[in-house]
């Protein structure tokens, strides 16, 4: 394991965007209306493929460390309105649109899509499929609560056409569990993904967290264990983010529950050393995969990327996000929708797109968000590359460059000439590395989590 010495505590204590885009949503101004992104979407060629994002912003529980727009909806009722104002905004985005390529990619989170009745998320997959046109071999992902998960849902989503399955697991420690408000024992978990598998669908992504409340390193690597025996394809490991000032019930979490910088470190090691040492292919800062998926052989060729949903191996230049605070990302920028249902489904009575933020970017944003993007994908980049990509003169972003070489005191990252690169060992702060090239850096915002 690598040990955190001084000089990198420092920079793992720093607060930085996740660099899902650039520049990032907190760029993101005000929409007057929705004009800018039907102009965009009328800039879609034929030959251009679409992904497609549908936020789901139900649950049936919250847990205390969730970070995400969701809420309890107390009953079916909620969720049946939410389904007839999102089905019109399906409709709504599908008719702006002109011939395109059809959809490569569709992805349902949340929240936990699962809320919805089996019929119900059939009803919505067939209506993606018709409206959007799935294109062959698409893939067809959904995020689960395996708490929570009905058998006869889990068996039907390879019916429906669903290709890969997220489960939040989190954690398998039970005093982790009651301590954030998620009891889900191993029994649950394992039946979830046999009748997953049993359904059809072959793809499964394990969701686990470290920093929780009352985390050690030897329960993570336990839960990473634990989790392994299941032969998740991919597992995302997520570092938990205490914003109780944002997020009003994670103040359920005292503070002084949680591990330290050096102790958050640990508990990633912890869990590393088991997935490494299991096969897993290390996926940017916080991905593993099995080399035989195809993540990894995005990662081996180059073609890896990262978008809202974080790595992928999609390479569709448009998403369009639906729901609740989805953001739509195009060539020219990015919109987002509005984050109250109330707001977002007022917009769409009106027959608009529920925009209610937006950022055209720049070619230097664009530049800058290629260099950005991978690092955070291949740990290294060729910045002199990229910049003639673009377009620019080598020497652009020199600057940016001398920054990350007062980086490598710290044993960061390596520079030599114009090229980057961040050591496997410590991927999981090229966010400090990645952040030299954001203009917009500082000063740093209380809605960043931490770099470790």
């Amino acid at each position: 394991m690598t040990a955190l010495a001084e000089p990198l505590l420092v920079h793992a204590s720093r607060s930085l965007p996740r660099y899902t885009s650039y520049p990032t949503a907190l760029a993101f101004q005000p929409a007057p209306d929705d004009t800018l992104t039907r102009d965009w979407l009328g800039a879609i060629q034929p030959t251009d493929a679409l992904s497609i994002y549908v936020h789901v912003p139900f649950c049936e529980r919250l847990c205390w460390y969730c970070g995400c727009h969701t809420s309890v909806p107390n009953g079916y009722d909620r969720i049946a309105d939410f389904l007839g104002h999102l089905a019109r905004e399906l409709d709504l985005w599908s008719d702006a649109l002109p011939p395109h390529a059809g959809a490569a990619h569709v992805h349902f989170g949340g929240g936990s899509p699962n809320s919805l009745t089996a019929a119900d998320f059939t009803d919505l997959m067939t209506s993606i499929a018709h409206r959007f046109t799935l294109r062959p071999g698409a893939e067809v992902a959904v995020e689960l609560d395996p708490g929570h998960l009905d058998s006869d849902f889990a068996r039907g989503l390879g019916a429906t056409g669903v290709t890969r399955a997220s489960l939040g697991v989190q954690t398998f420690d039970p005093e982790v569990q009651r301590q954030v408000n998620r009891i889900q024992p191993f029994e649950r978990v394992e039946a979830a993904v046999g009748d997953i598998r049993r359904g059809g669908v072959e793809a499964i992504n394990f969701d686990m967290m470290y920093g929780l409340p009352g985390q050690t390193p030897d329960n993570v690597a336990a839960s990473l264990t634990t989790a392994l025996s299941l032969v998740p394809d991919r597992v995302a490991l997520f570092g938990y983010a205490h914003v109780p000032w944002m997020k009003k019930h994670q103040s359920m979490i005292r503070h002084q529950d949680l591990a330290d910088v050096a102790g958050r470190w640990s508990q990633a090691e912890a869990a590393e050393a088991v997935l490494l040492a299991h096969g897993y292919i290390r996926i940017g800062m916080d991905h593993f995969a099995h080399p035989g998926d195809p993540m990894a052989a995005q990662l081996a060729n180059g073609g890896l990327r990262r978008n809202f949903q974080g790595y992928t191996d999609d390479p569709a230049a448009v998403l369009i996000g639906l729901g609740p605070s989805a953001i739509s990302a195009f060539p020219q920028g990015f919109s987002q929708n509005a984050s109250r249902v109330d707001q977002w489904a007022m917009a769409v009575k009106r027959g608009q797109l529920p925009v209610s933020r937006q950022l055209a970017t720049t070619r230097e944003d664009r530049l800058r968000g290629a260099v950005i993007e991978r690092l955070m994908c291949s740990l290294e980049v060729d910045v002199e590359s990229v910049c003639t990509d673009h377009g620019y003169a080598v020497s652009t972003l020199d600057d940016e460059l001398e920054s990350a070489r007062t980086l490598m005191a710290a044993g960061l990252c390596a520079v030599s000439g114009r090229r980057i690169r961040v050591s496997p060992e410590l991927s999981r702060l090229v966010r400090v590395v990645a952040a030299c090239f954001d203009h917009q850096a500082a000063p740093p915002s209380a809605r960043h989590s931490l770099a470790i």
